[in-house]
């Protein structure tokens, strides 16, 4: 089994810039992807099907989710080379779900009174666990974002600013072959647990 050391490695560090781009451009790129998907096709909902691929657009970066609530089994194939980020657990808010949080302020504090609420916090790759310290907690700034009809949290659709805050896993490509990702949050004193189990298969890229 790869040590703690090693496996941590597979990690970007928080300071890092993957594909000259920060965490919090990603992660707010990952909550305008998530965001903009309707319910029916959400892939923090369905379990039955990879819908990971939904409106994907980066090259580089593959984009992955675990659920708004309780915990879930999924199976992925992606290919070799990709970047995955993936939330461990996080949360958002926008105008559009509560209109009286009128500024990017309020919406601020918000999030971080949620996110500073968590009471565990857990992730593993192949068994291997990983030490989630405050370097991973990314607080997404303000964003715009478009929520479609139907969206996942039931808001008012259309244009809309939000924000969002979260511990995140930002992993370099993995090697080809089966890999085990687990994490686990809870947060309001473990009321709310959200917890994902991906069996994960990195296709060798022939093209």
């Amino acid at each position: 089994m790869m040590s703690r050391k090693n496996v941590m490695s597979l990690l970007y560090h928080s300071k890092e810039r993957p594909f000259g781009r920060t965490w919090q451009y990603w992660t707010t790129r990952w909550w305008q992807w998530f965001l903009s998907i309707p319910h029916v096709d959400s892939v923090a909902i369905d379990t039955s099907r990879d819908n990971s691929f939904v409106n994907r657009s980066d090259p580089n970066v593959w984009f992955l989710a675990s659920t708004t609530g309780g915990k879930v089994q999924r199976n992925l194939r992606i290919s070799s080379g990709k970047s995955l980020l993936f939330p461990i657990i996080n949360v958002t808010i926008s105008n559009a779900e509560d209109p009286t949080l009128k500024t990017d302020t309020d919406m601020i504090s918000f999030v971080k009174c949620h996110m500073d609420d968590i009471v565990q916090k857990q992730a593993s790759i192949d068994g291997q666990d990983l030490l989630i310290s405050k370097k991973f907690r990314v607080k997404s700034p303000p964003f715009k974002f478009v929520y479609p009809p139907n969206n996942i949290f039931g808001a008012r659709e259309g244009p809309t600013k939000g924000v969002g805050d979260g511990y995140w896993l930002f992993m370099r490509p993995l090697q080809p072959g089966e890999h085990t990702i687990r994490t686990f949050g809870s947060c309001m004193l473990g009321k709310i647990q959200i917890g994902a189990d991906i069996k994960l298969i990195i296709e060798e890229n022939t093209s």
